[in-house]
């Protein structure tokens, strides 16, 4: 069960890019991977979601967890979300919304294998000020829009927006 409040609308590329520019970190540590991974699952346990969450940093994974109703299959569209973000520099879901302002999709137009990429939400760059994109947080499991709202939701909290 989700107990998110479903909006009428998906984003819009503005309000994503929008999104980027203002959750920036001053510094992200192996503490900060901790701390807002522990956020996203305590998000994602009120909300009796079935969802896993990861958490990169460079080449390597500083956090996962797998929540009850969460599949293996959460953990291969993580690394497929994660390679969009790692590849572009910008969120998932912003990447296919791009896409399909275009009139296209990511799959027709990116020529990037399916099987390693997709632009669907729930992944979301880690951006340092003075660094750029670290890393990544992903979530697995919800409609993409709702893996998107989460991983938001958790990154406002985290940084006191």
């Amino acid at each position: 069960m989700n107990a998110q409040v479903p909006e009428a609308s998906p984003p819009t590329v503005a309000e994503l890019e929008e999104q980027e520019r203002r959750l920036v970190f001053r510094r992200f540590t192996h503490e900060d991977a901790w701390a807002l991974g522990s956020l996203l699952v305590e998000l994602a346990r009120e909300r009796q979601a079935p969802v896993a969450i990861d958490i990169h940093r460079g080449g390597q994974q500083l956090f996962h967890a797998a929540l009850p109703g969460s599949t293996p299959d959460n953990d291969a569209w993580i690394a497929r979300k994660r390679r969009v973000v790692e590849r572009y520099g910008s969120a998932s879901y912003l990447v296919g919304s791009r896409f399909r302002a275009k009139g296209t999709t990511f799959e027709d137009s990116s020529r990037l294998d399916p099987d390693r990429y997709a632009a669907h939400g729930g992944s979301f760059p880690v951006t340092v000020a003075g660094a750029g994109v670290i890393g990544s947080v992903t979530v697995s499991g919800l409609p993409q829009v709702d893996d998107h709202r989460m991983v938001v939701e958790a990154l406002e909290r985290f940084l006191g927006e």
